[in-house]
């Protein structure tokens, strides 16, 4: 069986987490397999937006622990973080398409910071984040520590960390830490909606957005100034932004190709 499935539709890459025996978590097949996944998203210019969910009740458990001791690989963990999760993550901010996290079930440790690096992440009601690392004698890792705290607040992050707390969608929600949640029958329309809206805007445009963001992390306010002013430059230089004038000229809606 796939651990990750792929499949393109409309512009669109869909990649499901596919353990669902194990809840999604993930064991080293699983994590390599996205990240090559991942790297076909970010060579295929067909695809304009990336789109990732779970298979069957969860998003991703996160580590499977009962591959820990299974080899002499497992055995330190700073090797699964540098071979298997930090790769990801890193492949998420660095890809030139949005990036939607769509929670259909539990996020819970390494799963819930995969998905809360994503661009847009949405929620079925049902779902909920766990930073469960606290409670086996871990530090939240996979840029956990890194965004956490500029979703929800320092404080908000350290207690959310330190406790465990299994948060709900509509908490994750209020909290800031999340874009929307819907109602679990509604969910998987309303997330795929947001993918083919993102999906059909200027995937340039998106892209150096996504920069200027990254950026933002790192510079202070006169360095993000001159990337703004670097960026919007070459988004004046595509043909959407050609498109995008044109047609607010004209008086109707654009048709952007994503170039």
């Amino acid at each position: 069986m796939n651990t990750v499935l792929f499949e393109i539709n409309d512009s669109v890459a869909f990649i499901t987490l596919n353990r669902p025996d194990k809840l999604n978590a993930f064991n080293r097949e699983m994590s390599l397999s996205l990240q090559e996944t991942l790297d076909k998203c970010e060579k295929n210019s067909s695809i304009r937006c990336v789109y990732i969910t779970g298979a069957g009740r969860a998003f991703s458990a996160g580590q499977d622990l009962s591959q820990v001791n299974d080899s002499e690989e497992f055995a330190v963990m700073g090797k699964i973080l540098s071979e298997q999760y930090n790769p990801v993550v890193k492949r998420i901010r660095n890809l030139s398409k949005p990036v939607i996290a769509a929670v259909n079930g539990v996020a819970a440790g390494a799963g819930a910071n995969i998905a809360l690096c994503c661009d847009v992440i949405v929620a079925a009601e049902s779902a909920s984040f766990i930073q469960a690392f606290s409670k086996i004698g871990l530090i939240p890792d996979s840029g956990g520590t890194y965004f956490l705290p500029r979703l929800v607040g320092f404080q908000k992050a350290s207690a959310i960390m330190m406790l465990g707390d299994k948060i709900s969608a509509k908490e994750a929600d209020e909290m800031g830490m999340i874009y929307k949640y819907f109602p679990d029958k509604e969910f998987e329309q309303e997330a795929e909606k947001i993918a083919r809206t993102l999906s059909s805007l200027p995937t340039m445009g998106l892209a150096f957005t996504k920069q200027a963001l990254n950026k933002s992390l790192e510079q202070d306010f006169e360095e993000q100034l001159l990337t703004e002013g670097i960026l919007q430059q070459k988004a004046s230089a595509t043909n959407d932004f050609k498109e995008g004038i044109k047609a607010f000229k004209e008086k109707r809606r654009p048709n952007f190709r994503g170039d």
